[in-house]
């Protein structure tokens, strides 16, 4: 009997590290399809990770009309990749948006924010350290919205990206470093919020450097889908969380 193939409609809010989804869908040996729309993002170019920016972005009808287009090529559940556009107005905004996306699309619908949180609450995991690419003002936002959850952050630090693009082509020496400053005494876990900065093949590295697990948006956004798809596919070389070796 062939295996089941995952089919995930991701609603992406501009061209940055979308490819890593792609990537890591070939590497199952096509057990998993990816089908991508985008959707609006506010601000102006370069500024999308302004607060008022991400604001707009996080627009539910913006998001319900992507998820219709999506619905179309009838995935297995549809996606909202984006953390930013998904935490910047809490924990309850977040979850109309998921059930928004859902009524739209007819599917189950999650989006990256929720699924740090759930993938936390799996794990047990209560104190983090957070290395975030927006920044000051969006970075404390995104530990206001854990916090929410009952997450407490123990060191906050931020790479002051404008905007997805700048993150999307951040030096990738910048973000191991980063994240090897950000494991500090007390974080169960490091995470990397901001599904434009590509982190899928530097995992190892990042988890190598912070001698503990890191969580990153895409590989965060790859398991929760995954789930809501009907099954998970574990792969080795990009990270422990995608190869299965948490829980």
């Amino acid at each position: 009997m062939s295996e089941r193939i995952v089919r995930l409609g991701l609603i992406w809010p501009s061209g940055t590290g979308e490819f890593e989804y792609f990537q890591y869908a070939r590497a199952t040996g096509e057990r998993l399809r990816i089908y991508l729309t985008s959707t609006r993002v506010g601000g102006e170019e370069g500024k999308d990770h302004d607060v008022e920016a991400l604001q707009q972005t996080a627009r539910v009808d913006w998001l319900s009309e992507a998820a219709k287009r999506v619905s179309l090529l009838e995935p297995d559940a549809v996606f909202w990749a984006c953390t930013s556009g998904s935490f910047i107005l809490g924990r309850d905004y977040a979850e109309r948006q998921r059930d928004a996306i859902e009524r739209a699309a007819g599917l189950p619908a999650g989006s990256t924010s929720l699924a740090f949180a759930n993938l936390l609450k799996e794990l047990g995991a209560r104190r983090v350290s957070v290395l975030a690419t927006y920044p000051e003002p969006a970075s404390r936002a995104f530990a206001s919205f854990l916090a929410e959850f009952g997450i407490e952050v123990v060191h906050l630090q931020w790479l002051d990206a404008p905007g997805g693009w700048d993150a999307s082509n951040m030096d990738p020496e910048r973000v191991v470093s980063g994240v090897r400053e950000a494991a500090v005494d007390g974080a169960e876990v490091v995470l990397v919020p901001d599904t434009a900065l590509p982190t899928l093949s530097i995992a190892e590295r990042l988890e190598e450097a912070a001698g503990r697990t890191v969580l990153t948006a895409n590989a965060v956004s790859l398991w929760e889908a995954m789930a809501l798809g009907g099954e998970r596919i574990p792969l080795p070389g990009h990270g422990s969380l995608l190869a299965g070796r948490l829980g």
